[in-house]
């Protein structure tokens, strides 16, 4: 029995998330329908995470196991990106040891979410749209407490399956692309929702509806309902994930 890693992408808007659940399409239930089909055996495959309806991902891994001898790599790829449609790629199929794990052994893992400020066409379903602007020096200074915070409660999904909410958040700020500001944060681990509203208390922080003082208080409260809004999850991209061995 060997182990592989997949490498993979999607945009987010047509599935429930990444995970299989019942009565709605997920990129988890997609991917191990067009290995199957492939290897004609079930082929279950673990993903690096969670994402939620509507997020993104530029880069994500899973990994499965499969007792015989895979296609060549190339028509391999080809026959799975015919099957899983035009809003998933798969990018890399890479054999592993075998008591690797695409969520366990992740030591990084970076988001980045999306705000234009001028109206795009192009953009509307891959950002969020802030006609107002925002003040992203005042929205750094509140980043900068992240990175000494160790329980993100206040940030957190209520009534989560999470037995800790403790993280260890080694990047987060804003910075100018062009028109459009992008916040990355990068971490050992995410709870779920929680950086969509990270993002949501950031954004009240720019829009002057609390001080940095206030978004300090937010996260020593534990407290969600305190926070800001969760934000859509269109803009939001799972953007890289770091293993040790890859």
């Amino acid at each position: 029995m060997g182990r592989y890693f997949i490498r993979l992408g999607y945009r987010g808007a047509p599935f429930h998330g990444w995970q299989i659940q019942p009565n709605a399409v997920s990129v988890q239930e997609e991917v191990e329908r067009a290995l199957s089909t492939v290897l004609r055996a079930p082929v279950p495959i673990v993903g690096a995470g969670r994402t939620d309806t509507g997020v993104n991902a530029r880069m994500m891994y899973a990994h499965f196991d499969y007792d015989g001898l895979l296609p060549e790599k190339g028509r391999l790829l080809v026959s799975l990106n015919r099957l899983v449609g035009k809003d998933i790629a798969l990018y890399d199929i890479i054999p592993v040891a075998d008591d690797a794990h695409a969520r366990f052994d992740a030591v990084e893992r970076t988001y980045k979410y999306f705000v234009t400020f001028q109206k795009n066409p192009f953009l509307y379903q891959l950002s969020w749209h802030c006609p107002n602007g925002l003040d992203i020096e005042s929205m750094n200074e509140a980043a900068l407490l992240l990175l000494e915070t160790e329980d993100f409660t206040s940030f957190a999904k209520l009534h989560s399956d999470a037995k800790t909410n403790i993280c260890k958040v080694t990047r987060a700020e804003w910075t100018m692309e062009g028109d459009m500001a992008v916040f990355t944060i990068s971490a050992d681990r995410f709870l779920r929702n929680m950086v969509r509203a990270v993002v949501g208390t950031l954004v009240d922080v720019g829009r002057g509806k609390m001080t940095v003082d206030d978004f300090k208080d937010i996260i020593e409260k534990k407290d969600r309902c305190a926070a800001g809004q969760s934000m859509p999850g269109e803009a939001l991209f799972l953007w890289n994930i770091k293993y040790h061995y890859i």
